[in-house]
């Protein structure tokens, strides 16, 4: 899979090669880039969705044969998380502003850092780069992603709910799905270890794997990971 900051750069250019102006070529998936991918589909008698999947791709680079197979690898809302790698919250009286700023953007009551925000960071990577999916009431509890979007399989980019502590407490764990191997799913996500960061969780602490209604064009599929003597992690908060 290919560098996602190089994927962005790259519908960037071409959307600014074809009139559509996406600010600047960051590499960041932001809002002027789906707005610019928004009006090219409209121009284009494309689904306006924001999202560049197969046949957006095949009219954005038209002058690229074979490129769609390559682009649709582009999963937004996990370049959002992967660039979030190694935030960490901030131990004591003090918060991270960066993880604040999260619930800000969302209008979310988030008064500290130090109460779980792994659906937080889930609310922000999703919210950020799909502005028009319908996010779960309250974010802020993993349990209540159980219903968001569409229920998929476990696979690459999908959202992954797990319960904690037992089945029947209420409580849970969420991040995105990385890959798995015969009783684990790694897993990208936010307050494990009180940082974003990779981990890996049980398999039979899934309670739902979830895709985003408004990404329904973009296709990814289980990714195997060959791993030694993993960690399980056991409660995350």
């Amino acid at each position: 899979m290919g560098s996602g900051v190089k994927l962005v750069r790259q519908i960037q250019q071409a959307l600014k090669e074809k009139g559509f102006d996406p600010g600047e070529v960051d590499g960041i998936w932001g809002r002027k880039t789906i707005a610019a991918v928004k009006q090219f589909q409209l121009a284009h008698q494309l689904e306006v969705d924001g999202i560049v999947g197969p046949k957006t791709t095949e009219a954005l680079f038209t002058d690229i044969p074979l490129v769609s197979s390559v682009f649709t690898q582009l999963i937004p809302w996990f370049e959002e998380a992967r660039s979030l790698l190694g935030t960490k919250e901030i131990l004591g009286h003090s918060n991270n502003p960066i993880i604040l700023d999260w619930a800000e953007q969302l209008d979310i009551k988030y008064p500290a850092d130090e109460v779980p925000w792994c659906g937080l960071f889930v609310a922000h990577c999703i919210g950020a780069t799909l502005p028009q999916e319908i996010l779960p009431r309250n974010p802020l509890g993993a349990r209540q992603w159980e219903t968001f979007g569409a229920r998929t399989e476990p696979r690459f980019g999908a959202i992954m709910v797990f319960w904690r502590l037992s089945k029947d407490s209420g409580k849970g764990h969420i991040g995105f799905y990385v890959g798995e191997d015969d009783t684990a799913y790694q897993i990208l996500g936010g307050n494990q270890s009180d940082k974003v960061c990779l981990t890996w969780v049980a398999k039979n602490r899934l309670t739902s794997a979830r895709w985003p209604k408004t990404a329904a064009s973009l296709t990814t599929t289980f990714v195997r990971i060959e791993s030694k003597n993993q960690n399980l992690s056991i409660n995350e908060v």
